[in-house]
């Protein structure tokens, strides 16, 4: 685990909101110099504690207006099933996220599509025919009143 002090989190924060901020803003809101704040911004990222920056999208500008939560319990729990069962979600684009969980349950997938004809297709044609897949839930989301993924 990396150590991290308090201006460590106060630039962490202020990145997670706004990954495109100025040097010289973050180093304003941070309380630092531009050049000490540029020095703790490239020593996070050289610690992998910072690994990536990215745009956040809006799906529904994509014509993406359909959004579903759906839990995936495999057949068998072998190495492999999972191994292929993760191969396969990698390939669909449909598939936002992954993420293996503990629980009933094996994996929790956050699916995008344009509507629900595009799900149920995902659902039947994708999901459906896979062999390692033993059962399926869908949770359709209907608003989101807080989402902070980057």
């Amino acid at each position: 685990m990396t150590k991290i002090d308090d201006i460590g989190r106060k630039i962490l924060h202020e990145l997670s909101r706004d990954g495109r901020i100025s040097n010289l803003d973050l180093a304003d809101r941070v309380g630092l110099s531009p050049s000490a704040c540029l020095r703790r911004v490239q020593e996070l990222e050289r610690s992998g504690l910072i690994t990536g920056y990215r745009a956040t999208i809006d799906p529904a500008k994509l014509g993406l207006n359909f959004l579903a939560y759906v839990t995936v319990g495999l057949s068998t729990h072998t190495k492999k099933a999972q191994s292929d069962f993760e191969s396969a979600m990698s390939l669909a684009p449909e598939v936002r996220e992954c993420h293996n969980v503990t629980g009933a349950i094996e994996y929790l997938l956050r699916i995008e599509t344009a509507d629900l004809a595009s799900y149920k297709h995902f659902h039947t044609e994708v999901l459906g025919v896979l062999p390692q897949v033993h059962s399926i839930s869908t949770y359709v989301v209907m608003d989101s009143t807080k989402d902070e993924r980057a």
